[in-house]
Parts: C-alpha cells; structure tokens; sequence
C-alpha cells in the first residue's frame, strides 16, 4: 500500500467530497477517485458507500480512517526526528575503546557533551586488536586504538601522543633515579598486562636486542591491577604515561626514564573509509579534528 493513497483516502473522508479533496491535493477528481479505487482494492475492502447523496464512510473506513491519522502523526514524528539527528539534538554515538585508551577520549566526550547534550554516548568495551574489524562489519561506528590499522577499508586521525612510561614504587631502588639503562632492569620483576599488543612486542624485541633477560612473573589483566601492584613494590611495569598521569604528580608511583627504550603511542580515532557515518559520529569527528 501506497503512502500517497492513504492521504488521498484522508483528503477525500475529511471534505466529505471527491472534488474538493481534489482541489487541496492539486490533483484532478478522476485521479482522486482512482486512487480511492486502488486503495480499496488493496486492502479488500470498500472504504466508501457511495449509494446515497452525501458521502458516507463504511465501517472499515472509518477504521482505515483513524490509522490514516495516525500514519500521518507518525510520518510528522519522524520527520522531526530526522530534522533532529541532522541538527545534533538527537541521535546515539557508540564508540569503542580498551581500558586504557577510554582515558584519551574523555576530553573529546566532555567537549562533545557540552555542544550536544541530546545525543546519548556510548563507550564499548573492545578489543583493540579487534576493533578495525568491528568498523568496517558496522558493529562499531568509531574506535579509538594506539597502532596504525593500515587497512585501507578504515581511516584514522591522532588524537593523542602518549609514550609508555617506565614506572617504579616510591620506595624501589630505582624511584630516585632520573634514566636508568635498559641493562639495569635485568632483575626486576616487571607486572605485565596479559593482553598482547604492538607495544609489548616492542618491549620484548628491545630486550632481546640488548641481550637483557625479561622476567615477565606477573600478568595482570588490567592497568588498574598493575598500577596497585607496582605501588605496593611488588615489580615494575611500563605503562601508558595517561593511565598513571595522576599517581606521577602524587608520587605515589615515580616514572623512570629508560635510555634505550622511547615508545611514543598514537592514539588514533578509527571510522569506516568507505562508509557514510551517522551524523552523531560525523559531528563527534569533527569536534575531534578541530581539538
């Protein structure tokens, strides 16, 4: 059934005549009448009784009637609600992010807040390795990784330079030290995060290139585990510099520079590259290429 049927339906039930329904939707009468045919034929039923002098609705019109009505609210309904989605006042934004990398985004999501606060945020909990994946099969509109996808089904742009820092207890041999050498950590118990990464590849190569041992006795699954367990002495851990930002300027944790190990991180907003994205997620970039 036609949208246009139903309103000449409404047009014709509302003026009580075929020809001035036909005069407001700008139509002439015999096509009025055969859009009333038509829609009777569809549905089965006949909606006019046409016996009598006045223009009379059978039961079933005026049940085709009152949905006629509603159709259109819905119609108008809808077309706010898209009006609203092209404006920014509405609309979902799903974006996904590991624990550490969730941090990077809050500024954007506060930023993002402010200008649209109607549209709903969401942060997924995903995989980074995963997530150039999840973009391009549509399960994530954006994702926020710290490597290069080099993918040419996604795009990317940096929305922050981190490094992974070196980070001791306060009360480590170490927590007074400006630099150490990579050849000093050979003995160190070092808390690592037990989900694989670029960066814990680099770590790893960067030891076996300096011939250091890398006694990995600890896999934690979480920064925030790591971060309780290198303040309570139990090891050491890199870590991005972001997630023990605070626990630095507290000195609650003590950052050691390592002279043969300078891991910058970018951290990089992915979106599909051949995709159209909603406009919740296309204003979210915008805001984000503009910071």
């Amino acid at each position: 059934m036609e949208w246009y049927l139903l309103q000449v339906f409404r047009a014709v039930a509302t003026e009580r005549s075929f020809s001035r329904a036909a005069e407001k939707l700008f139509r002439t009468q015999p096509a009025v009448s055969l859009a009333i045919q038509r829609l009777e034929a569809d549905l089965g039923e006949r909606l006019i009784d046409r016996g009598g002098k006045d223009l009379l609705l059978t039961d079933a019109g005026k049940l085709v009637l009152d949905y006629a009505r509603r159709f259109d609210n819905l119609r108008a309904e809808m077309e706010n609600a898209l009006a609203e989605l092209r404006d920014n006042s509405a609309g979902r934004l799903t974006v996904g992010a590991n624990e550490s990398t969730t941090l990077y985004l809050l500024p954007h999501i506060a930023a993002y807040r402010r200008t649209y606060p109607r549209i709903h945020v969401q942060v997924r909990r995903s995989l980074s390795s995963k997530m150039p994946l999840q973009v391009v099969d549509g399960d994530l509109e954006l994702g926020v990784i710290s490597y290069d996808p080099q993918d040419p089904r996604v795009a990317s742009t940096v929305i922050y330079t981190d490094h992974l820092a070196f980070v001791v207890s306060p009360r480590h041999r170490l927590a007074s030290r400006k630099t150490v050498s990579i050849r000093d950590l050979g003995m160190e118990t070092f808390i690592a995060h037990n989900v694989v990464s670029p960066y814990r590849n680099l770590v790893l190569r960067a030891f076996e290139k300096y011939k250091v041992s890398l006694h990995m006795d600890v896999e934690m699954p979480t920064v925030e585990t790591i971060r309780k367990l290198v303040q309570a002495n139990e090891g050491v851990a890199f870590l991005p510099r972001m997630c023990v930002e605070q626990e630095i300027e507290r000195r609650t944790l003590c950052e050691v520079a390592v002279k043969e190990l300078k891991l910058a991180r970018q951290i990089r907003l992915v979106y599909p590259a051949r995709r159209a994205l909603s406009h919740a997620a296309n204003a979210f970039l915008d805001l984000v290429k503009r910071a």
